[in-house]
């Protein structure tokens, strides 16, 4: 496998996402092939202590989200088509949990970067809740964005790097297939299906 590169800052013109949907693997396997989208970086934030490690995050002690920093371009693809994508992908009705994933860390969370962001989140939020589109209530976040901390290399483009992984052919092998099915129009075109 080819070395990964640096981790980048937003160009000019250029916005970031910030969301916590479970599993960062699965999230960012999901954003990664969305047109518009320069960079998915798997991460930690919403908690407490500084520079956490993928153990400290595990046992919940840090407070910590597994999330995913979307640097994107806003001309090719909208902050709503991002939350679109993010609420399709992942259950937001299941407090801490997604799938067998249970525990703070695995919360649906949207860690908003500007009143634009949070207004379009909640606006999200009220319309999927008007469609009734699942039966329970969502109970995903919507805060501030306060820091990111970039998850070990060694989780990065880890469903890429690593698809004979059982995870990676059980669980998110299947999601990205319904994904492009569903999503095909966004999608940069080498991925579409």
């Amino acid at each position: 496998m080819p070395a990964l590169p640096p981790p980048r800052s937003p160009a000019p013109g250029e916005e970031v996402a910030t969301f916590a949907a479970g599993c960062f693997w699965c999230s960012e396997a999901v954003f990664s092939e969305l047109k518009g989208v320069r960079q998915v970086l798997p991460g930690y934030s919403g908690g407490t202590v500084p520079d956490p490690s993928y153990e400290d995050v595990c046992t919940g002690a840090t407070g910590h989200a597994e999330t995913v920093e979307i640097i994107f371009d806003p001309k090719e693809i909208s902050y709503r088509d991002l939350l679109t994508v993010f609420f399709a992908t992942h259950d937001p009705t299941t407090m801490n949990r997604q799938g067998n994933d249970v525990g703070t860390q695995y919360r649906s969370a949207i860690f908003f970067h500007d009143e634009r962001q949070h207004r379009e989140a909640e606006e999200v939020i009220a319309s999927l809740e008007r469609e009734k589109v699942w039966r329970r209530p969502i109970v995903t976040q919507v805060v501030p964005f306060e820091k990111f901390y970039p998850a070990e290399e060694y989780h990065r483009e880890y469903f890429l790097r690593n698809p004979e992984r059982g995870y990676c052919q059980l669980v998110i092998a299947p999601k990205m297939s319904k994904f492009r099915a569903k999503y095909a129009k966004l999608l940069r075109p080498r991925t579409a299906p």
